[in-house]
C-alpha cells in the first residue's frame, strides 16, 4: 500500500498523526460536538456517536456560528480535541481556536485547507500526518 502526499495551504502550521474521521458534510460544533468526551453528537450528523478526540478530523468547513470557536477552545483545554483539522478552506472559526488555545494552554491544533479534489481522497480510517504543508495519507 502506497503513501499519498497531498499539499494543502496551512492556515494554522504544524504537525499531528492520527487516524482520519473525515465527513464530506459540514459539523456545527455548538450542540454537534461534546467538548467533555470529543464525541460528535449531532445525531443527523453522519459522524455521529464518532469520536474525534486524538484524531485527524476532516470537514469541508464549520456549519453555524462563532460558538464553534469556543466548543473547540474547551475541547483542547480538557483534552478532547481532534489532534489535527483537515478542511476544504481557511475556516477562521477554527483557526481563532487554535490561536487562543496557543496563547493560553501551548496547545495549538493544526489546521490544514487542502483542494476540493484532494479532500474527496480522504477516508475514515486513513493514516493521516499533518507536517505544516504536507498530508501524507496511507490509504485503508
Amino acid at each position: 500500500m502506497g503513501k499519498l502526499i497531498l499539499s494543502g495551504k496551512p492556515f494554522i502550521a504544524g504537525s499531528a498523526k492520527g487516524i482520519a474521521l473525515v465527513s464530506r458534510e459540514p459539523l456545527s460544533f455548538w450542540g454537534g460536538y461534546d467538548w467533555k468526551t470529543g464525541e460528535i453528537i449531532d445525531r443527523r450528523h453522519p459522524l455521529s456517536g464518532q469520536i474525534a478526540k486524538g484524531r485527524i478530523l476532516a470537514i469541508p468547513f464549520t456549519r453555524g456560528s462563532s460558538t464553534t470557536t469556543a466548543v473547540l477552545l474547551e475541547s483542547i483545554r480538557a483534552g478532547t480535541a481532534p489532534s489535527g483539522i483537515i478542511t476544504t478552506a481557511t475556516d477562521f472559526f477554527f483557526a481563532l481556536a487554535s490561536v487562543v488555545a496557543d496563547e493560553m494552554y501551548s496547545k495549538p491544533i493544526p489546521l490544514v485547507a487542502v483542494s476540493d479534489s484532494d479532500f474527496a481522497l480522504l477516508k475514515t480510517g486513513d493514516e493521516v500526518e499533518i507536517d505544516n504543508d504536507r498530508l501524507v495519507v496511507v490509504p485503508t
